[in-house]
């Protein structure tokens, strides 16, 4: 994804591509940037991450505005791919990458049985975006409590169901890694 970023030129590579896949875009998407890199291992991975990722960020802040203005029709918001709404160029690069590589971070450090380590500063930001959607996206009144480093509290209206829970479950749930009631049912798309 880092290399999707970088340059204009694999953009238009890898979304043709990814285009002409089966299923959802973000799935074909992800498939033919994991294919392209699974036979490398694990340092040189890395090292490409390292040498690639100031200019994705560059360039990525530099996507043109009618670009960013372009609709992407039928993207999945549940896990299932059963929900689907479109999104403008701008929302996937500003918010949906931002998301999905943070979500990563949290399932690498699950998977090699690693903690976690959060701030309030960074992954609280994050989570208050997250949690700011879910409330918009639901629309009822409700208050919701996250726990941990990037945690914090918030209300919605002045009734409703009240819900506390560890701010990276609670994004672990919204966004299909996990299930929920109620609202927590309710998704957001990373």
């Amino acid at each position: 994804m880092a290399e999707f970023a970088a340059s204009p030129l694999e953009q238009a590579r890898q979304f043709r591509a990814a285009k002409r896949a089966e299923g959802p875009f973000l799935d074909a998407l992800t498939a033919l940037q994991v294919d392209k890199h699974r036979h490398r291992p694990p340092a040189e991975i890395v090292a490409r991450l390292a040498a690639v990722t100031p200019r994705a960020a560059k360039t990525r802040g530099r996507t043109p505005r009618l670009i960013r203005q372009m609709r992407m029709r039928g993207q999945p918001v549940n896990s299932t791919g059963t929900q689907t709404e479109d999104w403008t160029v701008g929302y996937l690069t500003d918010v949906i990458l931002t998301r999905d590589t943070w979500m990563h971070r949290s399932d690498i450090a699950a998977a090699a049985s690693r903690q976690l380590t959060l701030t309030a500063g960074h992954d609280g930001t994050l989570v208050a975006d997250v949690a700011a959607e879910w409330a918009q996206r639901h629309g009822q009144p409700c208050t919701l409590a996250l726990t941990g480093p990037a945690g914090g509290c918030w209300a919605w209206g002045t009734s409703g169901p009240s819900y506390e829970l560890d701010a990276m479950e609670f994004c672990r749930i919204v966004s299909g890694r996990g299930s929920g009631d109620g609202l927590l049912a309710i998704p957001v798309p990373f």
